[in-house]
């Protein structure tokens, strides 16, 4: 089956160069494959994404978000004349990197990693997709592939520029971004830049691929409508709270983090358009009915803020397929804002509450305490991977950010037991 999409060689150029082992494929297809039977995506179904993993067997955990991603991602990518299998490759992907306990674990790793440059769970996902996962090796008699400084490692599974590119939501280094130099999020380590160099080879400077603005969106769909069907299962948000002007002053402060240049009146609007659809529900006692309007209100707000970036799309760039640096992904403000207080939703009602409070603080000690015991006692205790990349660390930074690697590549369960094992008392 030939690409019908307007991809060009160097979209599908691999970093090393590779035969296909079975003719018919296209690259994009070889790409999702490999993230498809990666370890490290499989890792994610032990790694929060709001709450702890086998506490409960209904919530989402990473696995289950980034596959709700894709699922999105592929459809939305397909109506506007994207490759499919680019997107949900760069949607399974994009979460690869995250650590145990969810961005508790990203900003504790963060601290312990000050003295390496610190950590980011896009920058981890770029390293591991490059690097950490072991798929290819490049080969010691070819100059040409510039992968200084250790010709013969480990390319990670040597996806397509294309795809690299489209599972990148920050194409710049820290303190990078375009725009707000103070903004803490980047898509790649200092000794990674090779790769991204290569990655971005021809690419505007700053500017995120089309892709990827599908696939971020897809990401802020998938979550903020899932994490809200969650709650709501979990009996921890009760739709009646939201008409209380209390509750919706608080609400609308929080969402100020996703919609930094909006008032409170605007949210009112946005959280009103939702309350008024007549699929929103009044109430959830968990019975069979009420289940499946739960299923049906996270279906309509999928298909509500898809098909709104969609024809906004369309509207500005026409009916041709929109690959690359062709077009930017048009989501109108109304939806972002209808999006922006789900978040809130998700934030006030899940995430705040007291005893996930009081865990995220037991897991910010575990990962501390986890990196200080691996840094003393290296290459014991690290898995023979990191204890090898260990023993060619050229210097303390180095070695550290082979600490940090071992543990971002751990589950929930697998960090607690290890900290046990090493600090010798629960977490």
């Amino acid at each position: 089956m030939k690409n019908t999409t307007p991809y060009d060689p160097q979209s599908e150029a691999r970093w090393v160069p590779e035969p296909d082992k079975r003719p018919g494929r296209t690259a994009f297809q070889r790409d999702r494959a490999r993230v498809l039977h990666s370890a490290a995506l499989r890792r994610l179904a032990g790694t929060t994404q709001v709450v702890a993993p086998m506490r409960s067997d209904f919530p989402r955990t990473r696995l289950t978000h980034s596959l709700e991603c894709a699922q999105v991602g592929r459809e939305l990518g397909a109506a506007l004349g994207c490759d499919p299998d680019l997107v949900e490759t760069a949607c399974l992907a994009h979460d690869i990197g995250h650590p145990p306990f969810g961005h508790t674990g990203e900003e504790a790793l963060d601290q312990a990693a000050e003295a390496c440059g610190g950590f980011e769970g896009n920058a981890q996902s770029l390293r591991i997709l490059t690097r950490l996962e072991p798929k290819r090796f490049a080969p010691l008699d070819e100059p040409e592939v510039r992968l200084s400084p250790w010709p013969g490692r480990s390319v990670g599974l040597n996806l397509t520029r294309a795809a690299l590119d489209a599972a990148t939501k920050y194409p710049w280094a820290r303190g990078g971004h375009p725009t707000d130099p103070a903004s803490t999020k980047y898509g790649v380590y200092g000794d990674d830049l090779p790769v991204f160099r290569w990655m971005r080879s021809g690419a505007p400077v700053g500017r995120r691929c089309f892709e990827a603005t599908v696939m971020d969106w897809s990401d802020d769909v998938a979550y903020s409508t899932h994490d809200v069907e969650d709650g709501l299962q979990a009996g921890h948000i009760d739709p009646a709270a939201l008409r209380a002007p209390q509750e919706r002053a608080e609400l609308f402060a929080i969402a100020e983090r996703f919609a930094a240049d909006t008032g409170p009146e605007e949210f009112g609007e946005a959280l009103d358009r939702l309350l008024a659809a007549d699929w929103w529900p009044a109430s959830y006692d968990g019975t069979a009915r009420a289940r499946a309007g739960l299923k049906d209100l996270t279906s309509q707000l999928i298909g509500r803020f898809c098909l709104a970036a969609e024809q906004a799309t369309r509207a500005r760039y026409g009916p041709g397929p929109l690959t690359r640096y062709a077009a930017e992904l048009v989501v109108p403000r109304e939806v972002r804002l209808e999006c922006a207080v789900l978040k809130a939703v998700a934030v006030r009602y899940v995430m705040q509450r007291d005893e996930q409070a009081q865990l995220r603080s037991r897991q910010r000690v575990v990962i501390a305490e986890l990196a200080d015991a691996l840094l003393r006692t290296a290459p014991d205790g690290l898995d023979p991977v990191f204890a090898a990349m260990h023993a060619e660390a050229e210097d303390d930074r180095a070695a550290l950010r082979t600490v940090i690697d071992q543990i971002a590549t751990l589950t929930d369960a697998s960090a607690l037991a290890l900290h046990a094992k090493l600090v010798g008392r629960p977490g």
